[in-house]
C-alpha cells in the first residue's frame, strides 16, 4: 500500500516541477521580449535613420528568446513523459 502513494507522491511532484519549468519560461521569456522590443522601438522613434543597423539584431535576439522558451516546453514534455 506505502509504495502506491510513494508512486503517486512522485508523479505529483514530476508534474509540479514541469508546471514550474514552464511558468518560469514564460515569464522570463514574454518579460525580456518586451523589454528587448520595448528598448529597440524606444531607439527607432529617436533615432529613425537608424532603424536598418537596429532591426535585424532585433528579430534576431527575439528569435532566439523565443527558442529558450521552445527549449523549455521540450524540457518540460521531457520530465512529464517520466509519468508514464
Amino acid at each position: 500500500m506505502e509504495s502506491t502513494w510513494t508512486f503517486l507522491s512522485n508523479n505529483g511532484t514530476i508534474a509540479l516541477a514541469a508546471a514550474i519549468t514552464m511558468a518560469a519560461a514564460v515569464l522570463g521569456g514574454t518579460r525580456a521580449q518586451g523589454q528587448a522590443a520595448s528598448t529597440a522601438l524606444e531607439g527607432i522613434a529617436r533615432n529613425p535613420s537608424a532603424q536598418p543597423k537596429m532591426f535585424v539584431p532585433m528579430l534576431l535576439s527575439l528569435a532566439l528568446m523565443e527558442s529558450l522558451v521552445i527549449l523549455s516546453w521540450l524540457v518540460a514534455n521531457g520530465i512529464v513523459a517520466k509519468i508514464n
